[in-house]
């Protein structure tokens, strides 16, 4: 399936957002806002995940939907590792834990493990979308 231009310009768009939500994160990590750290985390790696969708004109108003559809038309066919379906549900996980759970304390290394994730998951994003156009 060839992409139009609108299709490439959300690509690029969403890749840039994830991008910068990486940043944020590694921002956050660095003046010890760890749970913020991991929320960023997150979403860098679910905007990646939407950009890839985007290739084949798929997305979803719910996070849930985005990782179901993710999960179908990417790492079920092995177009992308399943290691990165764990760091996508292991992400979500955390940011959820981070964000309502009372109590809840994120580590340095904690951190900075999702940060890390974070970066091996667009860069598997980046390299597939790159095989596509």
């Amino acid at each position: 399936m060839s992409l139009d231009d609108r299709s490439k310009a959300l690509i690029s768009y969403r890749l840039e957002s994830a991008r910068e939500k990486l940043s944020a994160a590694e921002d956050l990590l660095e003046k010890c806002h760890y749970k913020d750290s991991v929320s960023r985390s997150y979403y860098a790696v679910f905007t990646a995940a939407r950009a890839l969708l985007a290739t084949k004109r798929l997305d979803s108003s719910k996070h849930s939907g985005v990782i179901a559809l993710f999960n179908q038309h990417f790492v079920k066919t092995g177009a992308i590792p399943k290691a990165a379906s764990k760091w996508l549900e292991r992400a979500k996980l955390y940011r959820e834990q981070a964000d309502y759970g009372d109590f809840y304390i994120v580590s340095t290394q904690e951190a900075e493990a999702q940060i890390q994730s974070a970066r091996e998951f667009i860069e598997e994003i980046e390299t597939a979308i790159e095989k596509l156009r």
